[in-house]
């Protein structure tokens, strides 16, 4: 299995969280791996694929989410080399 990027949308409310993991499968060839209840009502998803995918997905995941709520912070961690 090649190395894969790591995205992560997080937003206040559990809504625009679905609405950016629907956008974010809908947008690019990555795979929801899960998400996770922060606190303070802040939950995050996290999606992995190829780097460009990622970016891609996040970035319209981040999109369709500030259109209902608040999108809290977006990250893409790249693949690392294998040590």
């Amino acid at each position: 299995m090649a190395l894969q990027a790591l995205g992560m949308i997080e937003t206040r409310a559990m809504v625009a969280l679905i609405e950016a993991s629907d956008a974010m499968c809908k947008a690019a060839n990555v795979e929801l791996v899960g998400w996770d209840r922060v606190g303070a009502g802040m939950v995050t998803a996290f999606v992995r694929g190829e780097v460009a995918a990622v970016k891609a997905a996040v970035d319209a995941g981040a999109a369709a989410a500030g259109k209902i709520g608040e999108v809290v912070s977006v990250h893409v961690i790249p693949p690392t080399s294998p040590t």
